[in-house]
């Protein structure tokens, strides 16, 4: 039982706390005291949608507390005006992190503790901390821990806000060289494997498309033998890429391996989202063209369904 105890340490080192997610009360309005947070009642999630100029966002009817391991307790928000677009995920990874589910609560916390792109961080630290985006990333993953949400699901997430913390480059408690140096990494990896991805499929569709290399554990053998090769050196090279992130080694791990084993995934539902962006506006601008369309597909589909079958 120690054993296996010590196991799950390792992979899973933050237990699951529900209680500290609480109610946090509401905020002053119209010269009224607003209520203060309340440690023995649930948490209440009350959003208010907002839509504007076709951006769907929601303020918070009710704040949200969360009693963090290292910060002490967190308010969020502090401002009316605050507005979130719930778990920020791009919409081509909706089916691997939803908008919402277990981990709203979190999601909703680490919007709230970074500063978004038109406006400051929107939280009150009863113990007067100042919280930069680094921390703002643990605290969201340790806090995901403690809604339930899947050890997999949550190192996923929170190495996505670490990339995007990368990057972003506000509120960091890193030296600008430090930081520039995990730009390079970050940058390098995502480079060199959408080159061995590109050149991976070139190989395995036994064509030389230009600028591509031969990899040698993919080469000229079974397509199935292709294949495995293909998944090895997805998770070999970019493990080998994350030496190059430093303390930031297991971001760099997690995103290397999800960017190289999902590549193709990617690409695939990247054309799809496209073409139905391009129906979409088609239809709408010009409704006879896309009838048009759409009856030259259903024709080709016959006749391409009759060919097939008749052979």
């Amino acid at each position: 039982m120690q054993a296996r105890d010590r196991v799950a340490s390792m992979v899973d080192p933050v237990a699951q706390e529900a209680r500290r997610f609480y109610d946090g009360g509401t905020l002053p309005v119209d010269g009224r005291p607003g209520e203060p947070p309340d440690p023995g009642a649930d948490p209440r999630i009350v959003l208010e949608r907002h839509a504007e100029e076709g951006v769907e966002t929601f303020a918070l009817e009710r704040r949200l507390a969360y009693r963090d391991r290292l910060l002490g307790e967190l308010v969020v928000p502090d401002d009316p005006d605050f507005r979130t677009d719930l778990t920020s995920v791009p919409a081509l990874f909706t089916w691997l992190v939803p908008k919402t589910g277990a981990h709203l609560p979190a999601a909703l916390l680490h919007d709230a503790l970074v500063a978004g792109p038109d406006g400051p961080s929107s939280y009150v630290s009863t113990e007067g901390r100042v919280v930069d985006r680094v921390s703002a990333d643990r605290v969201f993953r340790d806090a995901m821990a403690d809604t339930g949400t899947g050890v997999v699901r949550r190192w996923i997430v929170w190495t996505a806000v670490t990339v995007a913390t990368v990057f972003v480059g506000r509120e960091v408690p890193w030296s600008r060289s430090r930081q520039w140096s995990y730009r390079f990494a970050a940058a390098t990896t995502i480079v060199a494997i959408l080159y061995l991805g590109y050149s991976a499929t070139s190989d395995l569709v036994d064509r030389s498309w230009v600028g591509a290399v031969d990899l040698p554990w993919m080469g000229e053998r079974a397509w199935w033998v292709e294949v495995a090769g293909g998944l090895s050196g997805a998770i070999v090279v970019p493990l080998a890429l994350s030496l190059l992130w430093g303390r930031l080694r297991m971001a760099g791990a997690i995103a290397g391996v999800m960017l190289a084993v999902l590549l193709h995934v990617t690409v695939g539902l990247a054309v799809i989202a496209a073409t139905y962006v391009a129906v979409e506006r088609l239809a709408r601008r010009a409704p006879l063209a896309a009838l048009v369309l759409a009856g030259l597909v259903v024709a080709a589909a016959f006749a391409t369904f009759a060919v097939v079958s008749l052979g």
